[in-house]
């Protein structure tokens, strides 16, 4: 491979990654605790959209039930999220980087 070629990949890829990451913020995911009482969204940025408490749960007694059961939700987003950024940072750069199985994006800023 000579060097017009090499700079013309990173050329690419660095196109390729900044579409990765602005797509980021489109994927969404949702984590659930306490059998769905509490729902947390968050998107691929890792960016906490939303949450969402049945009415079951507000109860003044229950307040640390409920805030523990709010950061466990929020966490499986987190992690739901985060799979599927680089499953989608996989699709967009497979061809180009195949082995990226090890990587950690979030390392990364994407």
């Amino acid at each position: 491979m000579n060097i017009l070629n090499l700079m013309n990949k990173v050329k690419e890829m660095q196109a390729k990654l900044k579409e990765a990451q602005d797509s980021l913020s489109q994927i969404i995911a949702v984590g659930e605790a306490g059998a769905g009482m509490v729902k947390a969204t968050v998107n691929g940025k890792k960016q906490v959209l939303k949450v969402e408490i049945d009415n079951e749960l507000i109860k003044p007694d229950d307040k640390e039930m409920m805030c523990d059961l709010i950061v466990a939700a929020i966490n499986k987003a987190m992690e739901e999220a985060e799979n599927k950024a680089t499953a989608r940072l996989q699709e967009i750069t497979g061809s180009m980087m195949p082995n990226l199985g090890g990587l950690d994006f979030s390392k990364m800023g994407l």
